[in-house]
């Protein structure tokens, strides 16, 4: 039979409570590019993958982005191979030279 511990028992319990997270690095996070003040009048590249989703998802975007930023242009690039990075794919220089192009990318995956 299970004793059950009264309220009045507890109140002297204390309980340390300890974060499972580790220490923070010291680092602070940033991205790989700086972000982008003004969309307007920027070359925006849209990257997709050859899952199903990706492309419907792109779509979306760029028409809302063209809704918010009339002067943005787009520019679609489509991987091949989604089992390979681009950047280590036949389609490499080609890759490199349209990421060149674009003032920012934006990249799907979806399946």
């Amino acid at each position: 039979m299970a004793e059950s511990v009264s309220g009045s028992a507890m109140a002297g319990a204390a309980y340390e409570v300890l974060s499972p997270w580790a220490d923070a690095d010291p680092i602070p996070l940033k991205g790989l590019s700086p972000r982008l003040d003004d969309l307007s009048g920027k070359k925006i590249g849209l990257f997709r993958n050859n899952k199903r989703a990706a492309g419907l998802m792109l779509g979306i975007l760029e028409r809302r982005l063209k809704e918010s930023h009339p002067t943005i242009q787009t520019n679609w690039y489509e991987s091949v191979d989604f089992t390979l990075p681009e950047i280590e794919s036949k389609d490499s220089a080609q890759f490199q030279t349209w990421v060149k192009e674009q003032d920012g990318v934006v990249l799907a995956v979806g399946d």
